[in-house]
């Protein structure tokens, strides 16, 4: 990364500037702005995440950077977080929508700003700015969503093809860790203590809610803008990347956005490119210039004259849970769907995956697969870029299905979203299937290339989700996440079906044996052709960014992923442990500590023994201030319901002394609703 001290213009920080609502209520905003007054366009970012310490470093390397290029770079913390006031209830209320229209209102007034307004964010700030552009209030003029989704039931954090993901119970905990801190008392004063157990006393595992809702209802329409792309008036440059849980948002983006759009997925996780791990990463900010001068400036920088759609086409590589970089090369289309990508049909034959010109005839295969089949696949989402991506797939594919094909007479480049259309009968009334598409290398490694789910009851759509009946032949599509792959020759393509993924998704209430009937099943992947014009692509300029925060670090950071087997019992726990350590942020003298374990257990072939539990620690202290917060929660299953046990614990400290102050239980029983 080049860090970058010196920029066109001179700026300014303002650290906490007060942003009223109609209300009442304050939201407290972090600003960077050209030193000499003259008005600019501004820039937002709107996030939970604390801009006092918790993305401060992040803050710090991206905002001054745009904002020495001319503009007012703000960073605003969501009502109820950081130093704002009132309460955070839940994600992408209409509160907060309409908290973001009055900050946009309110910067388009101030003298500093010509009125114009862009607003950037990853993931929570990705969603927020595509609602707010769907609100379409008169200050915004164009959005950059990284790592965001449109369809906030379907392809996010919480569901996947109707079945449950793990990553809904983490992500969970980790809102009702985050929303357990206090605001800094070097900003609010003496009433931080008064904020802070407002926060205590109206916090709650949002996983409550969440499960409360599991089908595709109102409570998940509300902030999906795939229910009407055409609200969405100004420009948008939507960005993820492959080890992303978001990729598949940008394609649908730019396939359904009406005004101006562009599309990025290079092969980064949940991260911004200029940051982007696996590598390569690019010089985003300098892109992201090139986005807000034609937009916001009215300069011509040729930006909306290059294609429409540009990804990272992945090489082959073997399989590993990190990767520093991914090689591969950048292509491009003006439009997309693309015609230059054609489907291409792989029939499925007895446990082999024919020539798209064979007929193998009808085969009736089986499979049912061990409860802990998804020990070995990572994370929905890609967080820490490592070791949180699929293992080896070999670890997985003894409990499943297979269907491989010859040898590769020649290179096979893919991109788009791959599906299996399978013909398919199970023998109990709630199912789940999961279909991993892998590169099997000559020396027999399986690299996962891409994977889908689908709880069959959704197989007619999640709005009203139906039992099986068992016997049943039905017809299904399982959408695999949408992929750019180079196969090379000589390596084989690899589908695995399995009847579980535990823990990336919550297991049906009991073990399934399911049949596959081949003779009206294939593999269906949309090929696409090498393109010289690929070649002439401009390049993207080295990642830039502005001098981070001085920090010292107390103690070390220990990120890791344990399989443990208790084989005596018949046991298995995945164990993910993500310890940021302790440091301290030398400007504002404050030292902040996070710890997160998150535990999934299960025993034998019992489908009603997986539990995940997920417990964290938060801490901040400075001088003689101190506070603690332990977070816990617990979910369990029984074939009828789901049990959610959470607590949490908070602790101040004065001098030497650190007492509880405050504590509190939950548990709730919830109906499962066909999954």
């Amino acid at each position: 990364m080049n860090i970058v001290e010196q920029f066109p213009v001179e700026i300014m920080e303002e650290a906490n500037v007060w942003i009223p609502m109609p209300d009442g209520t304050r939201l407290a905003a972090r600003i960077w702005r050209p030193k000499n007054g003259k008005p600019v366009p501004a820039i937002l970012e709107y996030i939970p995440y604390r801009k006092r310490f918790g993305s401060a470093p992040r803050d710090e390397m991206m905002h001054p950077y745009v904002a020495g290029h001319g503009y007012a770079c703000v960073r605003v913390d969501i009502r109820g977080s950081g130093e704002s006031e009132g309460l955070l209830e839940d994600e992408y209320l209409q509160q907060e929508l309409d908290d973001g229209c009055e900050i946009l209102r309110w910067l388009a007034e101030q003298p500093w700003c010509t009125g114009d307004v862009g607003m950037i964010g990853i993931s929570w700030g990705g969603f927020n700015g595509l609602q707010i552009a769907a609100m379409q209030p008169p200050e915004l003029k164009a959005v950059v969503a990284v790592c965001a989704t449109d369809d906030r039931y379907a392809d996010d954090v919480h569901h996947m093809g109707g079945c449950l993901l793990g990553d809904n119970i983490s992500w969970a905990s980790v809102m009702f860790a985050y929303n357990s801190i206090p605001p800094d008392p070097e900003l609010v004063g003496e009433k931080w203590r008064d904020m802070w157990f407002e926060r205590l006393e109206g916090n709650g595992p949002w996983l409550e809610t969440w499960l409360r809702h599991q089908s595709r209802d109102d409570y998940w329409r509300h902030g999906s803008v795939n229910e009407d792309y055409s609200a969405i008036k100004c420009p948008v440059y939507a960005v993820s990347g492959w080890a992303d849980g978001y990729s598949n948002a940008v394609f649908r983006l730019v396939e359904n956005l009406e005004g101006p759009r562009k599309g990025l997925i290079g092969p980064w996780s949940h991260k911004y490119p200029h940051m982007g791990v696996p590598g390569p990463a690019i010089g985003f900010l300098q892109e992201t210039l090139r986005w807000w001068d034609y937009w916001l400036k009215d300069k011509e920088t040729g930006i909306m004259d290059e294609p429409r759609l540009r990804v990272w086409m992945q090489e082959s590589v073997p399989p590993s849970p990190a990767y520093k970089e991914r090689p591969g090369h950048w292509v491009a289309e003006d439009t997309w769907p693309s015609n230059r990508v054609s489907p291409q049909r792989y029939p499925l034959g007895d446990h082999r995956l024919e020539s798209p010109e064979d007929n193998p005839g009808d085969f009736e295969l089986t499979v049912q697969s061990p409860l802990t089949l998804g020990l070995f696949a990572g994370k929905w989402c890609s967080y820490a870029a490592g070791p949180d991506m699929a293992f080896d797939q070999r670890e997985e594919d003894g409990g499943a299905l297979v269907f491989q094909s010859m040898p590769l007479e020649s290179d096979l480049e893919i991109m788009g979203l791959p599906a299996a259309e399978l013909e398919v009968s199970v023998d109990r009334p709630t199912a789940m299937i999961a279909v991993r598409l892998s590169d099997v290398a000559p020396d027999d490694k399986a690299t996962r290339v891409t994977y889908g789910l689908l709880n069959l009851n959704h197989h007619e759509g999640s709005d009203h989700p139906q039992r099986l009946e068992p016997g049943k032949r039905y017809r299904v599509q399982v959408k695999m996440n949408g992929i750019a792959h180079a196969f090379p020759k000589g390596h084989r393509l690899r589908l695995s079906l399995s009847t579980s993924y535990w823990p990336l998704a919550w297991t049906p209430p009991e073990p399934v044996r399911l049949k596959v009937h081949t003779g009206n099943s294939s593999l269906e992947l949309p090929e696409r052709l090498p393109q010289e014009t690929d070649r002439q692509l401009m390049p993207f300029g080295q990642p830039e960014c502005a001098p981070p925060p001085a920090i010292t670090r107390l103690t070390e950071e220990h990120h890791n992923w344990l399989v443990h087997r208790d084989l005596a019992n018949s046991a298995s726990t995945l164990e993910v442990i993500n310890d940021s350590g302790s440091y301290r942020l030398e400007a504002i003298d404050l030292n902040v500590q996070a710890r997160v374990v998150e535990t999934y257990s299960s025993v034998d072939d019992d489908f009603t023994s997986p539990q995940a539990e997920v417990v964290t620690e938060r801490s901040l202290w400075r001088d003689d201030w101190g506070i603690r917060t332990v977070t816990r929660t617990l979910l369990t299953a029984s074939p009828e319901a789901f049990h959610l046990h959470a607590n949490i614990d908070a602790y101040e400290q004065s001098g030497e002394v650190e007492k509880r102050v405050y504590c509190n239980t939950w548990s709730r029983e919830i109906p499962r609703y066909h999954v």
